[in-house]
């Protein structure tokens, strides 16, 4: 026999080989079971802004007063069912608890005022009370207030588990280093953290 027929002889059992192997591999894979699990996916909101959109009257060299946000003058009356007398409301289940970032998107002008400290009033019920600002999203580090006249200043609310909280915006501010009337657009952002713990 020559040496090509015996090459050949050799690729066509190797080939043979290869073939039948695909073949027993294939039945294989058609001999096991699979088993499936469908799951939906199911996001949770755990904030919702009330009053979005609110104008407030301040006055020419007005020093260290407030006004609250929505509300103006004076602290709305809390009405569950009505947006406007609210800034935002946290429900929280049984998994999860939630640290909220409030800062503003863009700092105030301290050209213009001398002071703009932001604090967060909560309620649960009818009445507000100061909400407890911590310098970040976990750990104890209290904080007084927000800066708004420093860029990226942000006080954080720690919400614990099952729970339903409304919150108030409450500034205190000094408008006294200009005359200016012309209107100052402010934006307060507000972002949702999901935790385990704080």
């Amino acid at each position: 026999m020559t040496n090509k027929r015996k090459v050949l002889k050799l690729f066509v059992s190797i080939g043979v080989k290869g073939a039948l192997c695909l073949v027993c591999l294939t039945a294989v894979g058609f001999a096991l079971f699979t088993y499936t699990s469908s799951v939906i996916i199911s996001p949770v909101q755990q904030l919702s802004v009330g009053t979005s959109n609110t104008s407030l009257s301040i006055y020419v060299n007005e020093v260290n007063q407030t006004r609250y946000v929505p509300g103006g003058f004076s602290e709305p009356t809390l009405n569950p069912s009505d947006t406007s007398t609210y800034a935002f409301k946290v429900v929280t289940d049984s998994q999860k608890v939630c640290a909220v970032e409030v800062q503003l998107s863009s700092i105030i002008n301290a050209g213009e005022f001398s002071n703009f400290n932001i604090t967060v009033l909560s309620s649960t019920g009818g009445s507000w009370a100061t909400e407890q600002l911590y310098a970040a999203a976990t750990g104890t580090t209290a904080k007084a207030y927000i800066n708004g006249l420093v860029q990226g200043d942000a006080g954080y609310i720690h919400q614990d588990l099952s729970t339903t909280t409304y919150y108030l915006i409450q500034v205190t501010y000094s408008y006294n280093l200009v005359n200016a009337t012309s209107q100052i657009p402010v934006t307060f952002q507000f972002t949702p953290l999901p935790l385990n713990s704080f």
